[in-house]
C-alpha cells in the first residue's frame, strides 16, 4: 500500500496551475504534502483535497493571477459582495492544511477602479475573488503563512469544524473595502491564536450567512481567539453583521487592537441570537475614521437593528467585557432599535482614555448597516452595503448623541452592570461632548 505523498513543485515564474493541481490530486489519493519551494509560483484557481497540506516553503511566493476570470473553476456556494470565486478553495474536505512560512501576494491593487476621497476609500471592482475559501471542511490547519494585498475577504471558512488558525499574518490595503482578514462563517470548534492582521475592513469576524434559500447555513459555536494583534479601519474583533444563525460561546482574549476604528463589536441584524460572548484582557487603540467606514473610534459597539422590516434581529444576551484598556476617540455604544434588545451586559475592569479626534466623526453613533444600505434608492448617492446619503445629504444611519458625546451610551439595554469602569475624559470637555459619562436613552 502506498504511503503519504510528498511532492515538491519547483518555481517557474509562469502559470503553474495545472502542475500544482495535479500534485494536489495525486497527494490526496493517500494523503500527503505538496510543497512549493522558494521562488515565484503563478496560479489560477486551486482546489485543495482531503488529506493534503499545501506547504509554502521559506522564500516561496504564490502569486495568483489578478483576473476574476482565472477562477471560473473555483466557485463557491456562499456569495459575498457579488463574489462567488476563490483563489484557493476546498469543499467538504477533511484533514487539510495550508502552511508556511512562505507567502501569498494576492494582487488586490489590480482590483481598484477609482478613489472616493469624500468618504476615504478606494472604489473596488465589481467582481473580486477571495483568497482562501473552505466550505464544509473538517480538521483544518492554517499555520504560519503570510498574505498581502487581498482583493476581497482574505481567509473565509464556511460551515467548517475543528479548525486551527495560528501564526498567520495578513497585510491588506488600508483603503480597499471588504478586505476582511479572517472570516469564520457558521463554524464550530475553532481556535485562532498568535495571528497578526492589518486591513481596511473587519479584522477577525464571525458571521452566520444565509444560503441561496435565504436560511442560515449554520451556527457559530465554541470559538476562541487569543494572543492576536489586529489593526482594522472597520472593526477589529467582531460578530456580524451577517447573523442569520446563532452565535454561542465565543471568547476573545489576550489580544491587541492597534491603529483601528472600532475595537470590539457585536452587530445583530438578521435573526440569529448572540449568547455567551466574552472579551477579556484586550488593549485597544481606537481612532476616528472618515464616514465611508462604519463607526468611528469606539472601543466597544453593540448594535441590534432589524435590517429588513419583515425579519426581527436576534437578541444579544450574556455579554461580558472585562479588563479592557487603552484609548478611544468615540464612545462605548450599546444600542438596540429592535424589540429583540440587548440583555445582561457586564463591564468589569475597564480603563480607557477618551479624547477627541481630528475628524469629528466620533460625535455620532452609527447604526449601519440598515435597510437603506442593502436597498438604496435608485437616485441615492452611495455604495451598496457601505453608505447611502439621504435627501438631506447626510449618511443614513449616523445619529447624533442626545446632549453630546458621553463615555458610554445605552439604548434598548436590559440588565447592565459596570464594576471598576474608569473612562478618563478631558478636564475641559470639547464642544459637542456630554458632561454626563453614562447616558441611558429611554426614548
Amino acid at each position: 500500500m502506498a504511503g503519504p505523498q510528498h511532492i515538491r513543485i519547483e518555481a517557474t515564474g509562469r502559470d503553474a496551475t495545472a502542475a500544482i493541481q495535479e500534485a494536489i490530486d495525486v497527494a490526496s489519493a493517500h494523503g500527503g504534502r505538496v510543497t512549493l519551494v522558494a521562488g515565484e509560483h503563478v496560479t489560477g484557481g486551486l482546489t485543495l483535497k482531503s488529506g493534503v497540506e499545501l506547504h509554502l516553503a521559506e522564500g516561496a511566493l504564490l502569486r495568483p493571477i489578478p483576473d476574476y476570470e482565472a477562477y471560473r473553476a473555483t466557485t463557491v456556494r456562499v456569495i459575498a459582495e457579488k463574489s462567488n470565486r476563490g483563489m484557493i478553495v476546498a469543499r467538504d474536505a477533511e484533514n487539510i492544511g495550508i502552511t508556511g512560512p512562505g507567502r501569498i501576494e494576492a494582487g488586490g491593487e489590480h482590483f481598484i477602479i477609482g478613489d472616493d476621497a469624500t468618504v476615504g476609500t478606494f472604489v473596488p471592482a465589481e467582481f473580486r475573488p477571495r483568497v482562501v475559501v473552505l466550505e464544509g471542511c473538517v480538521n483544518v490547519l492554517l499555520d504560519g503563512f503570510h498574505v498581502t494585498g487581498s482583493p476581497m475577504w482574505t481567509l473565509h471558512l464556511v460551515d467548517c469544524e475543528d479548525a486551527t488558525i495560528r501564526n498567520v499574518s495578513i497585510a491588506n490595503d488600508r483603503r480597499l473595502p471588504n478586505t476582511d482578514g479572517l472570516v469564520l462563517d457558521a463554524c464550530r470548534r475553532v481556535l485562532v491564536e498568535d495571528c497578526t492582521i492589518s486591513t481596511a475592513d473587519d479584522g477577525i469576524c464571525l458571521k452566520t450567512s444565509a444560503g441561496p434559500d435565504g436560511k442560515a447555513i449554520g451556527i457559530c459555536e465554541n470559538v476562541i481567539v487569543r494572543r492576536s494583534t489586529v489593526s482594522s479601519l472597520s472593526c477589529a474583533l467582531k460578530l456580524g453583521t451577517e447573523s442569520f444563525g446563532d452565535f454561542t460561546n465565543v471568547v476573545f482574549e489576550d489580544c491587541k487592537v492597534v491603529r483601528s476604528n472600532r475595537g470590539l463589536g457585536l452587530f445583530s441584524r438578521d435573526g440569529g441570537h448572540m449568547r455567551n460572548i466574552r472579551f477579556s484582557r484586550i488593549d485597544v487603540d481606537c481612532r476616528e475614521t472618515p464616514d465611508g467606514f462604519w463607526g468611528s473610534g469606539e472601543a466597544l459597539t453593540v448594535t441590534v437593528v432589524d435590517r429588513r422590516p419583515e425579519q426581527r434581529a436576534g437578541a444579544v444576551e450574556n455579554l461580558l467585557v472585562e479588563e479592557i484598556g487603552g484609548r478611544m476617540e468615540g464612545a462605548i455604544n450599546l444600542v438596540s432599535t429592535s424589540k429583540a434588545g440587548i440583555h445582561n451586559v457586564a463591564l468589569r475592569g475597564i480603563t480607557l482614555a477618551q479624547g477627541p479626534g481630528q475628524l469629528g466623526t466620533g460625535r455620532s453613533f452609527d447604526l449601519r448597516p440598515t435597510f437603506a444600505d442593502i436597498a438604496p434608492r435608485a437616485e441615492a448617492e452611495g455604495r451598496p452595503n457601505a453608505w447611502t446619503r439621504g435627501a438631506d445629504g447626510k449618511i443614513v444611519g449616523l445619529c447624533d448623541y442626545p446632549g453630546g458625546v458621553p463615555a458610554i451610551y445605552l439604548k434598548g439595554v436590559r440588565g447592565f452592570s459596570a464594576h471598576q469602569v474608569a473612562v478618563t475624559r478631558p478636564t475641559r470637555l470639547p464642544e459637542g461632548w456630554n458632561p454626563t459619562d453614562i447616558i441611558e436613552d429611554l426614548t
